[in-house]
């Protein structure tokens, strides 16, 4: 008599997915955690830091109007209110990278293409964008792929700079391929390296670094097309 192998079969399997969604939730929760933790480090390091530097300045100005020197009281305040634009400037971009009001508003391809033109004006030099294909993306893919494509070009310009870079998105049946290309040296920092892998894999997919055909870096990170459709 043929054994009935079906629910055992069922069973495994049902054990292999419920191990495969405690990963994928494990890495999800990691990342989070890595991302406020990067976020607390960085407010500290510059905006915290930035109004703790003004509220000195607006105590010494004080000091000096109780002691009648409105001269030097004066010229405190004028610093501490050019500090403060460039506080809340600072805040007001990071707003903006945390949620781009066009990716919600306008799709995908606008906020990639508003933040090239921005680093290309900033930087002078040339990004290309071709990402049409993550149209089809569902929202939180949009979300981290945008996020990806961020911090790469952050990363090649604070390696070089270089000159061009290149964005392309490709979608085929089985998965959707992002492919950031530049010019600039051929030098790769681990931290960067290990956050947009890590953002990748919460996607569950993966990431690889080679050189590219102008002798820079080229990245590449390939998401199954089921994953991306969340």
């Amino acid at each position: 008599m043929s054994a009935e192998p079906g629910p055992v079969q069922s069973g495994a399997g049902s054990d292999d997915g419920d191990a495969e969604r405690a990963r994928l939730t494990d890495q999800l929760l990691n990342a989070e955690q890595a991302e406020r933790r990067r976020l607390a480090n960085f407010l500290h390091d510059t905006s915290v830091q930035s109004l703790s530097g003004i509220a000195l300045m607006l105590d010494a100005a004080l000091g000096s109007l109780e002691s009648k020197r409105t001269d030097d009281a004066r010229t405190v305040v004028q610093s501490a209110l050019s500090r403060l634009r460039a506080t809340i400037g600072s805040l007001r971009d990071l707003s903006f990278e945390l949620e781009p009001v066009v990716l919600r508003d306008q799709g995908f391809t606008p906020a990639v293409e508003a933040l090239a033109q921005k680093l290309g004006i900033e930087q002078q030099l040339v990004i290309d964008v071709d990402v049409a294909a993550a149209e089809t993306l569902g929202s939180n893919a949009q979300a981290a792929l945008y996020e990806i494509i961020r911090e790469a070009l952050h990363g090649a310009i604070r390696r070089g700079p270089p000159s061009r870079i290149a964005v392309l998105v490709k979608h085929t049946e089985r998965c959707i391929e992002t492919t950031i290309e530049d010019d600039g040296p051929d030098e790769r920092r681990r931290s960067l390296l290990d956050t947009i892998g890590e953002r990748a894999r919460t996607l569950g997919g993966t990431m690889d670094v080679s050189r590219g055909d102008d002798g820079g870096v080229r990245m590449r990170v390939t998401v199954p097309a089921y994953a991306a459709r969340a």
